[in-house]
């Protein structure tokens, strides 16, 4: 009898360290997000998760964005890959998928997906099976400076059609006042020009067209005149002296600094200048201001067509459960709506828009409303070996290296071969 106790004693001691060790598990998040002030929020949340789920910790990575970029498809194929993985949708996400190293988890959020915008999670949807939850909106086009501005006489209102802003930057270097700021040594803050131009010249129905290889696509003329356009704004010399050896960082900073009069950019730069700023402080709320990228004569596209990202989070292959359970705890309405509120993000989750309290981040909500075209970016909507040319193309133009005819040509060509 004794021997039988110590037995029952010993399997329940082994049964009892199985449940602790199945009990500590770590879910590792990779990140990009450079500005401090949202990462601690972030950790924050994190903290909070751990806090009501003994046995859960959540380890947070950071890479830099183009460090993230490089790295992550090898970082997807080793066997310590972090199990949450930020994503901006499109080609490259359908790119994972094809490859095999994210997990489905439509079962896991079934449910809880009817909280989330359709158009937001459609964008991490694949033939009807869901990888990956969406976490922000964001849209792009040009902040400025509103002293800059103003020495030069610009006024950033009347800044409506492509000529205007031709016309804007001249008067700009009249002043002795740099027009823009751009990081050109990452190429895909460029593309927005190139991708921008395509959008109100051709509208969703040339993306389209020229996906399915119709009128001449991606060489057609929609994204050849996308490409003469961009070359009479590069010909007016408008950006920052060494503009393709600036890094977008850089670049960002550059403009928190006061340096440059414009940039087209994301919507978070707006907080993102902050922190990247010499000073840590960057331009106020109260000198900074934001136009719509200007329509161009005779173009198919509708004013109120937009150009932003649908970024989010995945869960790579053989997560525990509990990447997905705090992934959903992230995605959450209190969380967008906190996050919401601190002015980071233009939230996905339904009724978390309550949270928004500043004017700027209002505006690029009501845009995002009312836009019923939303391109995401070419570089990753079209996959990453075409978004790669795209980027690197448009950054020839730029240099003065290539012709918009035979980056439009490079595009199609890169295109075609990967479909």
């Amino acid at each position: 009898m004794r021997l039988l106790g110590k037995l029952r004693l010993a399997a329940a001691a082994c049964l009892f360290g199985a449940n602790l060790a199945a009990a500590d598990t770590t879910v590792k998040w990779l990140h990009i997000e450079a500005n401090p002030a949202q990462v601690k929020i972030w950790e924050e949340v994190a903290r909070s998760y751990e806090a009501s789920h003994p046995g859960v910790k959540v380890e947070m990575q950071f890479l830099e964005n183009e460090a993230y970029k490089a790295k992550l498809p090898t970082i997807l194929q080793s066997k310590d890959r972090p199990n949450i993985i930020y994503s901006w949708a499109g080609g490259v996400l359908k790119t994972q998928i094809e490859a095999g190293v994210l997990d489905d988890i439509t079962d896991q959020v079934k449910g809880y997906s009817d909280s989330l915008t359709p158009a937001a999670l459609a964008a991490f949807t694949s033939g009807g099976r869901v990888y990956g939850l969406p976490t922000a909106l964001s849209q792009v086009g040009f902040l400025c400076n509103k002293e800059l501005m103003a020495k030069a006489k610009v006024e950033p209102g009347a800044i409506k059609s492509w000529d205007d802003l031709l016309a804007a930057v001249k008067t700009l270097k009249a002043a002795g006042v740099t027009p823009i700021v751009v990081g050109g040594a990452d190429k895909w803050p460029l593309h927005f020009y190139w991708t921008h131009l395509a959008v109100r010249i051709g509208g969703k129905p040339a993306f389209d067209a020229a996906l399915r290889g119709e009128n001449g696509g991606f060489a057609g003329e929609t994204f050849q005149k996308s490409g003469e356009l961009f070359k009479q704004l590069v010909d007016l010399q408008p950006f920052q002296n060494g503009f393709l050896g600036f890094k977008n960082p850089q670049a960002v900073g550059y403009f928190g600094d006061g340096k440059a009069a414009m940039t087209l950019a994301i919507s978070t730069v707006y907080h993102l200048q902050r922190a990247l700023a010499a000073d840590k402080t960057g331009l106020s709320e109260d000198k900074i201001c934001w136009f719509d990228f200007p329509v161009v004569s005779g173009g198919k596209g509708a004013p109120t067509d937009t150009l932003g990202g649908i970024t989010g989070w995945l869960i790579t292959k053989g997560s525990p459960k509990e990447a997905v359970d705090f992934l959903k705890y992230f995605v959450s309405k209190d969380v967008q709506t906190r996050l919401a509120a601190a002015n980071f993000i233009i939230p996905v989750v339904q009724g978390a828009d309550a949270g928004l309290n500043n004017s700027f981040m209002k505006l690029i909500a009501a845009n995002l409303a009312k836009s019923n075209y939303h391109q995401n970016f070419y570089d990753q909507s079209l996959g990453p070996s075409v978004g790669r040319v795209v980027n690197d193309v448009t950054a020839e133009i730029a240099g003065g290296s290539m012709s918009p005819q035979d980056a439009a040509k490079a595009i199609e060509a890169a295109w075609k071969q990967g479909n």
